[in-house]
């Protein structure tokens, strides 16, 4: 029970970790680029809501309760991450991103939900052996939300070393890190299986 539990943790870390998925990773910048340490609260609300959407579709496509089109979630995945890179470009050096519930944590919730759908086959190879999915979706996710913390925190103090010791202004390091971002996700877009 705890090697699965330990197992299980792993993958989901490992799925946020993983240098190959690198659009998960390059999500939590655009998502957490914006925020200083003060803001810790904010960041993990944000990740808890990618979170709670990726396992709500997993699990819905796990049990058959909606199907996946791989085309759609492959070019979605890459239209989402845009629109919060350009949402930080647009927003970059205005008030902080407080807004109670907004464009950020909508597109946060789409964003789990599109990739909870990416990742079923995935998670339906790990869980083949497992006598309870349930169990097994809430301990993959469980370690997605650790890998997603170990990633906000580098982008955190990645932002802090470079506005402190390099003095960049915040306005700055959010504006260069999100158009770094943009110019990578309109390619991903262009050559999207959806314009076939």
């Amino acid at each position: 029970m705890l090697d699965d539990f330990l197992s299980n943790l792993q993958h989901g870390i490992y799925h946020i970790l993983n240098v190959n998925a690198y659009e998960h990773i390059v999500f939590l910048i655009v998502l957490a680029v914006p925020y200083l340490f003060k803001d810790w609260k904010r960041i993990l609300l944000l990740i808890t809501v990618f979170t709670l959407g990726h396992t709500v579709s997993l699990l819905l496509a796990t049990y058959n309760v909606i199907s996946v089109n791989s085309s759609l979630v492959g070019f979605l995945i890459p239209l989402i991450i845009l629109v919060v890179a350009l949402y930080n470009v647009f927003t970059a050096g205005k008030k902080a991103h407080n807004e109670k519930v907004g464009i950020l944590f909508l597109s946060t919730l789409f964003f789990g939900l599109i990739h909870g759908l990416g990742y079923v086959g995935t998670f339906e190879s790990l869980i083949k052996a497992s006598d309870n999915k349930l169990l097994s979706a809430l301990e993959i996710s469980l370690g997605i939300e650790v890998g997603q913390i170990i990633v906000a925190f580098i982008v955190v103090f990645l932002g802090f070393l470079c506005q402190t010791i390099f003095r960049f202004s915040k306005r700055d390091w959010v504006m260069v890190v999100s158009a770094i971002v943009v110019g990578l996700l309109i390619p991903m877009l262009i050559r999207s299986n959806i314009f076939s």
